[in-house]
């Protein structure tokens, strides 16, 4: 591949990339549109939706192989399941704080998220961190301790949110490359369907079932669920393969700066001056972060350079 077919794939990565995350940003839009329907039963029409789209698109795609090679290979299997139960916590509890009036809290969580990601690379992979990336982890957890102790109120959305994308994310890289963006989301929504299934029965017998009941434009937007899962999941895949890592990791904070906005000018949630404090100390620590990414990476590339050049 050339230099300027590169750079324009780069470029091409890069819209990937933006458009999956601006459709993430969003999404408390969308399902809050959805209501009466509570959070407990939008999350089974968005595991068994997202199942039958990602069924038309295997076949569509004639990728069926693909996935059967998978089912073929145990470990592969094994991590699909973890996946797949990492990103039901991650949708129930997004969705919770969505229809309970609490976006911005969310928002925090896909912040804090970056942070949590670099602190399993230590704890779970070993890696050795820069000064400046223990200094971000450092601001982080003192923001956490502002919003505790000063507004009062534990954000266990933000960090469970936070915590099951970040461990999410490295069940990813344990899987790497040989489960497509596809097969993983077919396979991870085929594991969800008996936890589907059960819950579906919980919410009929209880607060009972809202879907087909609000008019044919409601049922259809429940309907579409899975395609809203999917595609900014496929966008992804198709982006982070192709656009550099730095670029992925300045774009992934344009859905929850989204969120933090719908959750504060358009929903009009409390943001007093504890929790500004908070979330302005978890910008800093991002900040930190996001320099001392781009600082590695120049020396990295300028590393590489003197190396072909000797």
């Amino acid at each position: 591949m050339t230099p300027d077919e590169t750079r324009a794939q780069e470029r091409l990565g890069g819209i990937y990339a933006f458009g999956a995350y601006f459709l993430w940003g969003f999404m408390p839009l969308y399902f809050i549109l959805l209501a009466p329907i509570g959070p407990w039963e939008i999350v089974v029409w968005r595991i068994l939706f997202s199942l039958v789209f990602c069924v038309i698109l295997l076949t569509v795609t004639r990728t069926w192989p693909k996935l059967v090679a998978i089912l073929r290979d145990r470990r592969l299997v094994f991590w699909t399941v973890v996946a797949g139960l990492l990103i039901y916590v991650n949708w129930q509890v997004f969705l919770i704080g969505i229809l309970t009036g609490r976006v911005i809290e969310g928002s925090l969580g896909y912040f804090i998220n970056p942070i949590v990601t670099v602190l399993l690379g230590v704890l779970v992979l070993g890696e050795r961190l820069r000064p400046a990336q223990w200094t971000a982890i450092a601001i982080a957890v003192i923001a956490v301790v502002v919003i505790i102790v000063a507004y009062g109120s534990f954000p266990w959305i933000a960090l469970t949110l936070a915590a099951s994308f970040g461990l999410y994310g490295l069940v990813k890289k344990q899987i790497g490359p040989r489960v497509d963006a596809i097969s993983g989301l077919t396979l991870e929504s085929l594991w969800l369907t008996p936890i589907a299934l059960v819950q579906l029965v919980v919410v009929a017998n209880t607060t009972g079932l809202v879907f087909g009941t609000q008019g044919v434009t409601h049922t259809v937007l429940v309907t579409l669920a899975g395609v809203v899962t999917a595609v900014p999941l496929l966008l992804f895949a198709a982006g982070a393969r192709r656009a550099p890592l730095v670029v992925i990791g300045m774009l992934q904070f344009v859905a929850p700066i989204m969120q933090f906005l719908t959750g504060w000018w358009l929903l009009g949630e409390p943001m007093p001056l504890e929790r500004w404090t908070g979330f302005g100390l978890v910008w800093v620590a991002l900040i930190v972060l996001m320099v001392d990414s781009i600082a590695s990476a120049r020396g990295a590339r300028q590393a590489s350079t003197i190396a072909d050049l000797a």
